[in-house]
Protein backbone atom coordinates (compact mmCIF):
# COMPACT_ATOMS: atom_id res chain seq x y z
CA UNK A 1 0.00 0.00 0.00
CA UNK A 2 1.07 3.44 -1.04
CA UNK A 3 0.55 6.97 0.26
CA UNK A 4 -2.37 7.94 -2.28
CA UNK A 5 -0.39 11.18 -2.87
CA UNK A 6 2.61 9.18 -4.37
CA UNK A 7 2.54 8.94 -7.76
CA UNK A 8 3.14 4.51 -8.08
CA UNK A 9 6.11 5.42 -10.65
CA UNK A 10 8.00 7.38 -7.78
CA UNK A 11 7.70 5.22 -5.12
CA UNK A 12 11.04 5.44 -3.32
CA UNK A 13 12.68 2.31 -1.24
CA UNK A 14 11.89 4.07 2.06
CA UNK A 15 8.18 4.38 1.02
CA UNK A 16 8.00 1.12 -0.04
CA UNK A 17 9.32 -0.07 3.83
CA UNK A 18 7.36 2.17 5.41
CA UNK A 19 4.17 1.02 3.37
CA UNK A 20 4.55 -2.62 4.61
CA UNK A 21 5.29 -1.65 7.63
CA UNK A 22 2.47 0.22 8.47
CA UNK A 23 0.67 -2.19 6.32
CA UNK A 24 1.50 -5.15 8.79
CA UNK A 25 0.13 -2.60 11.84
CA UNK A 26 4.44 -2.90 13.04
CA UNK A 27 5.77 0.03 14.56
CA UNK A 28 9.63 1.23 13.63
CA UNK A 29 10.46 0.31 17.52
CA UNK A 30 9.01 -2.88 17.21
CA UNK A 31 11.33 -3.14 13.43
CA UNK A 32 14.42 -1.97 15.21
CA UNK A 33 14.45 -4.42 17.88
CA UNK A 34 13.78 -7.09 15.13
CA UNK A 35 16.72 -6.14 13.00
CA UNK A 36 18.93 -4.88 15.53
CA UNK A 37 18.74 -1.37 13.45
CA UNK A 38 18.00 1.76 15.23
CA UNK A 39 14.70 3.91 15.31
CA UNK A 40 16.68 6.76 14.06
CA UNK A 41 18.33 5.39 11.08
CA UNK A 42 14.60 3.32 10.37
CA UNK A 43 13.02 6.57 10.47
CA UNK A 44 15.51 8.06 8.13
CA UNK A 45 15.48 5.34 6.12
CA UNK A 46 11.93 6.02 5.34
CA UNK A 47 12.12 9.15 4.46
CA UNK A 48 14.86 8.38 2.22
CA UNK A 49 17.60 10.85 4.12
CA UNK A 50 19.94 7.57 4.14
CA UNK A 51 20.88 4.70 2.31
CA UNK A 52 20.96 1.22 3.68
CA UNK A 53 23.07 -1.46 3.38
CA UNK A 54 22.29 -4.79 1.55
CA UNK A 55 22.66 -6.39 4.90
CA UNK A 56 20.51 -3.86 6.33
CA UNK A 57 17.80 -4.07 3.29
CA UNK A 58 17.62 -7.80 3.82
CA UNK A 59 16.78 -7.61 7.68
CA UNK A 60 14.09 -5.35 6.93
CA UNK A 61 12.26 -6.55 4.14
CA UNK A 62 12.41 -9.87 6.98
CA UNK A 63 10.81 -8.12 9.40
CA UNK A 64 8.02 -6.33 7.67
CA UNK A 65 7.45 -9.25 4.77
CA UNK A 66 8.64 -8.25 1.41
CA UNK A 67 10.60 -10.09 -1.18
CA UNK A 68 14.33 -7.66 -1.21
CA UNK A 69 13.52 -7.77 -5.51
CA UNK A 70 10.08 -5.89 -4.48
CA UNK A 71 11.91 -2.70 -3.94
CA UNK A 72 13.21 -2.86 -6.68
CA UNK A 73 9.99 -4.22 -8.92
CA UNK A 74 8.81 -1.91 -11.50
CA UNK A 75 5.37 -0.23 -10.10
CA UNK A 76 2.21 -2.64 -10.33
CA UNK A 77 -0.04 0.52 -10.89
CA UNK A 78 0.84 4.01 -12.69
CA UNK A 79 -1.38 7.04 -12.83
CA UNK A 80 -1.49 9.62 -15.57
CA UNK A 81 -3.58 12.44 -14.96
CA UNK A 82 -5.54 14.51 -17.21
CA UNK A 83 -3.42 16.41 -19.58
CA UNK A 84 0.02 15.24 -18.15
CA UNK A 85 0.31 11.94 -21.05
CA UNK A 86 3.69 12.25 -22.63
CA UNK A 87 3.01 14.21 -25.95
CA UNK A 88 3.77 11.94 -29.11
CA UNK A 89 3.66 12.65 -32.90
CA UNK A 90 3.05 9.99 -34.86
CA UNK A 91 3.29 12.08 -38.41
CA UNK A 92 -0.17 13.26 -40.02
CA UNK A 93 -1.49 16.47 -39.47
CA UNK A 94 -4.16 18.40 -37.06
CA UNK A 95 -3.41 15.66 -34.39
CA UNK A 96 -2.65 16.56 -30.55
CA UNK A 97 -1.73 13.08 -29.06
CA UNK A 98 -0.38 12.15 -25.80
CA UNK A 99 0.88 8.35 -24.39
CA UNK A 100 -1.77 7.40 -21.61
CA UNK A 101 -0.34 3.86 -20.89
CA UNK A 102 2.55 3.42 -18.71
CA UNK A 103 6.58 3.68 -20.20
CA UNK A 104 7.46 0.67 -19.15
CA UNK A 105 4.80 -1.57 -19.74
CA UNK A 106 5.80 -3.71 -23.16
CA UNK A 107 2.38 -5.08 -23.68
CA UNK A 108 0.33 -2.06 -25.40
CA UNK A 109 0.11 1.33 -25.68
CA UNK A 110 -2.52 3.73 -25.31
CA UNK A 111 -2.81 6.72 -26.75
CA UNK A 112 -5.24 9.56 -26.80
CA UNK A 113 -5.84 11.63 -29.90
CA UNK A 114 -7.50 14.74 -30.69
CA UNK A 115 -8.05 15.02 -34.37
CA UNK A 116 -9.04 18.64 -35.35
CA UNK A 117 -11.76 19.16 -38.55
CA UNK A 118 -9.86 17.62 -41.47
CA UNK A 119 -7.01 15.93 -38.72
CA UNK A 120 -5.14 13.10 -40.75
CA UNK A 121 -2.69 10.50 -40.70
CA UNK A 122 -2.13 11.70 -44.37
CA UNK A 123 -2.57 10.11 -48.05
CA UNK A 124 -0.35 7.66 -47.80
CA UNK A 125 -1.31 3.70 -45.95
CA UNK A 126 0.83 2.58 -43.29
CA UNK A 127 1.11 0.06 -40.44
CA UNK A 128 2.31 -1.03 -37.36
CA UNK A 129 4.77 -4.04 -36.28
CA UNK A 130 2.05 -5.10 -33.91
CA UNK A 131 -1.10 -7.41 -34.01
CA UNK A 132 -3.78 -5.28 -32.94
CA UNK A 133 -5.03 -2.18 -33.00
CA UNK A 134 -8.04 -0.94 -31.92
CA UNK A 135 -10.09 2.27 -32.30
CA UNK A 136 -13.04 3.74 -30.11
CA UNK A 137 -14.24 7.35 -30.63
CA UNK A 138 -14.65 8.93 -27.57
CA UNK A 139 -16.55 11.91 -29.41
CA UNK A 140 -16.60 13.46 -33.30
CA UNK A 141 -16.93 10.69 -35.87
CA UNK A 142 -13.75 9.24 -37.79
CA UNK A 143 -13.23 7.09 -41.14
CA UNK A 144 -10.46 4.64 -41.15
CA UNK A 145 -9.50 2.90 -44.34
CA UNK A 146 -8.44 -0.24 -43.50
CA UNK A 147 -6.89 -2.29 -46.86
CA UNK A 148 -9.90 -1.94 -49.20
CA UNK A 149 -12.54 -1.31 -46.60
CA UNK A 150 -13.86 2.19 -45.34
CA UNK A 151 -15.30 1.95 -41.51
CA UNK A 152 -17.68 5.27 -40.31
CA UNK A 153 -17.17 5.77 -36.75
CA UNK A 154 -19.26 7.95 -34.56
CA UNK A 155 -19.25 8.52 -31.04
CA UNK A 156 -19.29 5.15 -28.83
CA UNK A 157 -18.25 3.31 -31.94
CA UNK A 158 -15.01 0.63 -32.08
CA UNK A 159 -12.34 -1.18 -34.45
CA UNK A 160 -10.16 -4.01 -34.16
CA UNK A 161 -8.11 -4.31 -36.79
CA UNK A 162 -4.21 -6.44 -37.45
CA UNK A 163 -1.87 -3.67 -36.80
CA UNK A 164 0.43 -4.93 -40.27
CA UNK A 165 -3.04 -4.19 -42.42
CA UNK A 166 -2.09 -1.24 -44.58
CA UNK A 167 -4.34 1.78 -43.20
CA UNK A 168 -4.73 5.59 -42.64
CA UNK A 169 -7.78 7.78 -40.63
CA UNK A 170 -9.24 10.77 -40.89
CA UNK A 171 -11.42 13.40 -38.97
CA UNK A 172 -14.76 13.09 -41.14
CA UNK A 173 -16.59 15.81 -38.55
CA UNK A 174 -16.86 19.65 -38.79
CA UNK A 175 -15.51 19.69 -35.33
CA UNK A 176 -12.87 18.12 -33.06
CA UNK A 177 -12.58 14.16 -32.82
CA UNK A 178 -11.35 12.44 -29.64
CA UNK A 179 -10.11 9.06 -30.61
CA UNK A 180 -8.54 6.02 -27.63
CA UNK A 181 -5.91 4.22 -29.94
CA UNK A 182 -4.89 0.98 -28.25
CA UNK A 183 -1.74 -0.55 -30.26
CA UNK A 184 -0.23 -4.02 -29.04
CA UNK A 185 2.19 -5.18 -28.22
CA UNK A 186 4.22 -1.78 -27.90
CA UNK A 187 5.34 -1.20 -31.51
Amino acid sequence: MTDPGVNAAETTVGQKLRAARQAHGLTIESVARETGLTKGFISRLERDEVSASVASLVALCRAVGLRMGSLFDPPSAAVVRRDEGAPLHFGGHGIVEALLSSRDQSRFTVVHSTLAPEGTSGDDFYTFDGDVEFAYVLSGRLTIDVEDESYSLDTGDALTFRATQPHRWRNASDRDTVVLWVLSPVS
